[in-house]
């Protein structure tokens, strides 16, 4: 069974400025998934898609493969993350090189380990009839507490809040648990994609532990997470690689 790692990193990230390649630890965001991802020994080929030459360079020196710069057209803030999958499995297929499971590894995640994509693959391989795996954690903010606004009215998010005791007046301990999607990891079946879909319709839960599960889209989060391993508490993983020149990145990262 063959299976690509795909590397979702475009430039022009908006709330942290050239966010998967911000120094973190002496290496760009991006080093910590593709040295994860070369490290966990399942993945038959790692594969960066991003818009930018800049961002290519770094994932080249880490390790991966960039087969082509992404279109500007699938490379903006809006658009759907099928698309650049869909055009990747394309275009590698086109090369003769056919797998039959993709995972999408986030840059944003860089505490994700190599045994965390191991144990997800072992997972998504004992699993039957499922379409795709999604790794999860359970929420900090409870669905149940909050609210939509229509005119000068508070509506309730969730409909299934039982009358006699509503969640929203309820403690924490005594809500149904729910969680929430983080970036992880995914892993799907190839045929997923081909019906225009980055997950399909069975899903299976991945429950991420500890750190592997830190997300890095907010400034405050990229200063939570150096204080995290500054304070021993969060760890990254390993990377083989002499750190990328950082006089070939730009000025404000």
């Amino acid at each position: 069974m063959k299976i690509v790692a795909l590397v979702p990193a475009r430039s022009g990230s908006k709330r942290v400025p050239h966010k998967n390649i911000r120094l973190l630890n002496g290496h760009p965001v991006l080093a910590y998934t593709i040295c994860a991802a070369r490290a966990s020994g399942i993945f038959d080929d790692v594969i960066v898609s991003t818009d930018s030459e800049i961002y290519a360079d770094v994932a080249r020196h880490y390790g991966a493969e960039v087969p082509f710069l992404r279109p500007a057209e699938i490379a903006g803030d809006r658009s759907p993350d099928i698309d650049w999958v869909k055009l990747t499995i394309a275009r590698l297929e086109q090369a003769g090189r056919v797998h039959d499971a993709f995972s999408i590894l986030r840059p944003t995640s860089p505490f994700r380990k190599p045994e965390t994509i191991r144990r997800a693959w072992q997972r998504f391989q004992a699993a039957e009839g499922i379409d795709s795996l999604r790794a999860v954690e359970r929420v900090e903010q409870h669905p149940g507490k909050m609210w939509v606004v229509r005119g000068d009215r508070l509506l309730p998010l969730l409909p299934l809040s039982p009358e006699d005791a509503p969640w929203h007046s309820q403690q924490m301990a005594a809500l149904p648990a729910v969680y929430v999607q983080n970036a992880s990891l995914e892993i799907a079946w190839t045929r997923v994609a081909h019906a225009s879909t980055i997950s399909g319709t069975v899903m299976l839960p991945f429950f991420t532990e500890g750190d592997e599960g830190l997300d890095i889209n907010r400034p405050k989060d990229l200063w939570y997470a150096e204080l995290l391993i500054e304070r021993g508490e969060a760890s990254l993983p390993h990377v083989d690689r002499d750190p990328y020149p950082a006089d070939r990145l730009p000025a404000d990262v």
